[in-house]
């Protein structure tokens, strides 16, 4: 069954999951604060909508994928926002790594307008999203779950379901984010520990992550590190540099210590401030790593 969709927030993650959308056969409305990039799936297809309340006029379902909180709330509430302008009945799905109170408040406002909200944020790279293979959490009310449900599988292999809570998964989300920077973290210090010990880098990473780590997370991104060569970028430092700030007000909020979260908070905000990383994948933090043991290329 084909659905109208909009999709809201078009960076590279967005424009994986809603090319599989366009490409399953939905009906799709786009926006972006940026047009050019709503423009790449308007030349496949998709409708370009000027404001996100056009985008959504019709929409049985509106994903949305951006950066922070902040623009969520501005594209969701501000002037021409989508949420009053929704259908009743209609399902926000919202993908963005965002706070999980970010999401209990949207949730409140859709529920007053007569729409659902589903935090429905995602683990894998824009490259698993083009193959169709990422994981998706979900929280929030019953039916809007079941109301999006058929429009997963299009970008993802699988999904977990919360419960009710509209913050529950994106809390979820945070915790995954911090175990992978600190999977980062943890392989930066022993490869460069072995290098200055003489061992090669990418001989140690073989050996581990075929057998103590022989995980997608430590494959995927030990080589990165072990090669130092973070290209392609899946996300940039900037946005985990924001995603770890939420996991430490998070857990300020509930007063769990985490120093791991804090040293690696530190090396996104040294990576973010160096101008030469704009264009790499995060997990370029591990150059700090490098570098403090004297490490220089």
């Amino acid at each position: 069954m084909k659905h109208s969709i909009a999709f809201i927030g078009l960076g590279r993650m967005g424009q994986a999951m809603a090319t599989n959308l366009l490409l399953a056969g939905h009906q799709l409305t786009v926006y972006n604060r940026t047009p050019d990039k709503a423009e790449r799936l308007q030349d496949r297809g998709a409708r370009l909508a000027a404001t996100p309340a056009d985008a959504v006029r019709e929409a049985e379902v509106v994903f949305t994928m951006l950066s922070d909180d902040a623009v969520l709330r501005d594209v969701a509430t501000g002037d021409e926002g989508f949420l009053e302008a929704m259908p009743r009945g209609a399902v926000h799905a919202s993908c963005s790594t965002v706070a999980p109170a970010t999401n209990r408040e949207l949730a409140e406002l859709h529920q007053e307008q007569g729409t659902w909200l589903v935090a429905a944020p995602v683990f894998g790279k824009p490259i698993v999203a083009a193959n169709g293979q990422l994981w998706v959490c979900l929280s929030g009310a019953a039916e809007g779950k079941t109301r999006l449900a058929p429009l997963l599988p299009a970008f993802s292999q699988g999904s977990f379901d919360l419960g009710s809570d509209a913050g529950a998964a994106n809390v979820l989300k945070l915790c995954g984010n911090f175990m992978l920077g600190a999977a980062i973290e943890a392989m930066a210090e022993a490869f460069t520990l072995a290098e200055k010990s003489g061992l090669n880098r990418l001989e140690v990473f073989e050996i581990l992550t075929t057998t103590l780590f022989n995980s997608p997370a430590y494959r995927s991104y030990g080589r990165m590190i072990a090669e130092e060569d973070y290209q392609p970028a899946g996300a940039a430092p900037y946005i985990l540099q924001k995603d770890l700030r939420l996991t430490l007000a998070e857990a300020r909020t509930h007063q769990v210590p985490m120093p791991v979260a804090n040293i690696i908070l530190d090396h996104l905000t040294a990576t973010v401030a160096r101008h030469d990383s704009a264009d790499e994948d995060w997990t370029s933090f591990a150059r700090r790593i490098s570098e403090g043991a004297g490490l220089h290329r």
